[in-house]
């Protein structure tokens, strides 16, 4: 059986986006123990609705986001440079493949018909 005998499934259509509103309003409505809230709080950081009293410990944790803010930000940069080198890297084993595919005909004909590969030793 093809390819070609498969149905395609229609997946129905997406629904629209939430407005921004309603997203705030969603935030507004949610009780402080809420996972969005609480699942990438540390232990001793107050959660947003419980801000810490004290001038000294709002500061310490500000620090402590913008640290952490900053180090998740460099992390970033460094696996988008990281992915952008191995994209150029696919791109130029792609375009070896893409060569080497279209230098076979011109080996066969060449060589009379015949394609010779390398000799492959297996360790073992």
């Amino acid at each position: 059986m093809g390819s070609k005998a498969r149905k395609r499934v229609v997946l129905p259509t997406r629904p629209a986006p939430p407005t921004v509103e309603q997203i705030l309003e969603d935030v507004r409505g949610a009780r402080a123990e809420d996972p969005v809230f609480t699942a990438l709080a540390t232990e001793d950081s107050p959660g947003p609705f419980g801000r810490a009293e004290d001038p000294e410990a709002q500061q310490e944790q500000l620090y402590h986001q913008s640290w952490a803010y900053v180090a998740a930000n460099q992390r970033l940069q460094q696996v988008g440079d990281e992915l952008r080198q191995r994209c150029k890297d696919l791109r130029r084993a792609g375009q070896e493949l893409e060569w080497d595919i279209g230098q076979g005909p011109r080996n066969m004909e060449e060589n009379g018909g015949s394609v010779s590969f390398p000799p492959v030793t297996l360790a073992m």
